[in-house]
């Protein structure tokens, strides 16, 4: 019984994710676009794991609907086109180059900053999890905060090699160069350690 009820509501979370990839993947055909094919069947994977996670470890489903807002936001980041005349940070008039604050906030890094910031919060749940498994009680030590936010920046580092292995098979691509793959690190790093400071203010 406890099961149909849990299943009951993750189905709005799974019909929401299903929905929004299907039309990135219509999308993505109509207009020829590999470069997102790539990181469509990236997505996927790791939607994969995040259930396999989710089985393991109950993921709260607040968490479940803030990832899969944010899959839905990278998503619409590279496919939106924008208008001409909006300020823009890159050559692609695609949503992720836009400027929310001229010459310092794109909606690149924004998505960047509140994705890893969320990732912080899951490998927080993944450090709970295995500690109470040991009969260990968790709390928001430094030292486990530091553990979760340095996996949740080394996922993001993992996210720019992803970026990397695109360039080489697509050349004509929307990654970026050197100084977006290092302001990509530090507004993960950024989210990561706000999240990191809003569990501990939350445990309080």
């Amino acid at each position: 019984m406890h099961n149909k009820s849990m299943n009951k509501r993750l189905l709005p979370v799974v019909l929401f994710n299903l929905a929004y990839v299907l039309l990135a993947v219509g999308w993505v055909l109509s207009r020829g676009n590999s470069e997102f094919l790539a990181y469509i069947a990236v997505l996927l994977v790791i939607a994969a794991v995040i259930w396999w996670v989710h089985r393991s470890i109950n993921i709260p489903l607040a968490l479940l609907w803030c990832l899969s807002v944010w899959g839905a936001a990278h998503l619409a980041g590279g496919l939106m086109v924008i208008p001409a005349s909006w300020p823009r940070g890159g050559e692609t008039a695609v949503l992720y180059n836009l400027w929310l604050w001229p010459d310092w906030l794109k909606y690149d890094q924004l998505v960047h900053a509140y994705g890893f910031g969320i990732t912080t919060w899951l490998c927080w749940r993944g450090l709970c999890a295995g500690l109470a498994r040991q009969g260990i009680t968790p709390r928001p030590t430094l030292g486990l905060l530091t553990l979760a936010a340095a996996a949740s920046t080394g996922f993001g580092a993992l996210n720019e090699v992803i970026e990397f292995i695109v360039t080489v098979f697509v050349p004509e691509n929307n990654v970026g160069g050197y100084v977006n793959t290092a302001l990509d690190l530090c507004f993960n790093l950024a989210g990561s350690l706000i999240a990191a400071g809003l569990i501990a203010i939350r445990s309080r």
